[in-house]
Order: C-alpha cells, then structure tokens, then sequence
C-alpha cells in the first residue's frame, strides 16, 4: 500500500465540507491512517509550498493556505498518488472530470477544496511536512 497527502483547504473547511470530501476518498477505496486539523501560518505555507518558490502563484498560494484552518491526511490505498489525483480530478474544476471531488465542490483554480501529492513529486515529503511516524498508523 502507498501513502499519499490530501489538504483540505480553507475554503472547503469554512464550507463544511470535511465529511463530505472525507467519505469521497473512503467510497473510492482511501484509508485514513493519520489525520489532524491545523491552522497553518505563513512560514508553514511558504515552506510546504517551496517547490513553488518563484512562479507568479506563489504568494497567492501561501496566502491562500494560510487563510483559515485546513485539514491533512495521510491517505493509503494501492498506487494512492496516482489514485487520489484522479479522484479529486483537474486543478481547475470546469475541467475536472464529472464526479471528482473538484468537480462536485471546486468553485475555481484557485479555490479548488483539496490539494494531492503529485506522484512525481514526492508524497513521502509531503507526508512528512506534516505527520511524524509516530502519528500515522496502519492497520
């Protein structure tokens, strides 16, 4: 089983949309082995965003995770990175497929309710920005 990362951002949060995306992920075969809630700042932002240090989004990006509370979870199913990335769908949810979790909830690029690791770009940090080993447990 492979670990993967989904944030749940603060426009998702601040629409009560937790559960909702959170049994999304369960009914497409997601197991949750760590999770939490936090606040991010925007030092926090600005070093989970790091390897988008420089591109014209990026102080929009740190602003924007850092606006309100947020959800991670350390998600496990087979092939979980690619997987998760085909359930929340397209960045920009008018060209997400039909059903994805950006889709259904997105209401733009920017706003899109849920970050996913990229599969090429490393889940494993990601999980480890956020959840020490001790915190994610397997079953």
């Amino acid at each position: 089983m492979d670990r993967t990362l989904l944030i749940i951002k603060p426009d998702a949060v601040k629409r009560n949309l937790i559960g909702t995306i959170l049994k999304h992920l369960g009914d497409a075969g997601f197991k949750i082995i760590a999770m939490k809630m936090l606040w991010p700042d925007k030092e926090m932002g600005g070093a989970f965003y790091e390897i988008h240090k420089g591109k014209d989004f990026y102080d929009w990006l740190v602003n924007f995770i850092s606006s309100g509370p947020i959800v991670v979870a350390c998600l496990t199913a087979p092939d979980a990175p690619k997987k998760l990335r085909e359930v929340v769908g397209a960045t920009d949810p008018k060209k997400a497929a039909p059903g994805t979790v950006r889709n259904l909830y997105g209401t733009s690029v920017g706003e899109n309710v849920v970050h996913a690791s990229a599969p090429d770009e490393n889940p494993e940090r990601e999980v480890a920005f956020f959840f020490t080993d001790r915190e994610i447990f397997t079953y």
